[in-house]
């Protein structure tokens, strides 16, 4: 049992402080290409219509939200009755996405 925790804990460290890492580099990207998109409407050239882009962000919000209280799937189910293994491994993502 202490290998199984101890190898989940390895394994949900290494996929959370990567996690972290792809999330900053996507937050990043995003940045860059609203204020290039802000850069060029100011220049003329292009036309963004920010009302939608809003829209589409509550929308997929909403979306995540309805995910979120709904039953959760079969892969979940069967994650949770390997409990020794599911355990380390949400313990080593929460430190590898902090540490990230």
């Amino acid at each position: 049992m202490g290998l199984e925790f101890g190898g989940g804990g390895l394994i949900g460290g290494i996929i959370g402080f990567a996690a972290k890492k792809v999330a900053k580099l996507i937050a990043v990207i995003i940045g860059i290409e609203l204020a290039l998109f802000k850069f060029l409407e100011t220049r003329g050239i292009l036309q963004v219509n920010w009302d939608a882009i809003g829209g589409a962000a509550q929308n997929a919000t909403g979306t995540a939200g309805n995910a979120a209280s709904a039953q959760p799937p079969s892969w979940v189910t069967s994650l949770l009755s390997a409990l020794p293994v599911s355990a380390g491994f949400t313990a080593g993502f929460l430190v590898g996405f902090k540490k990230g």
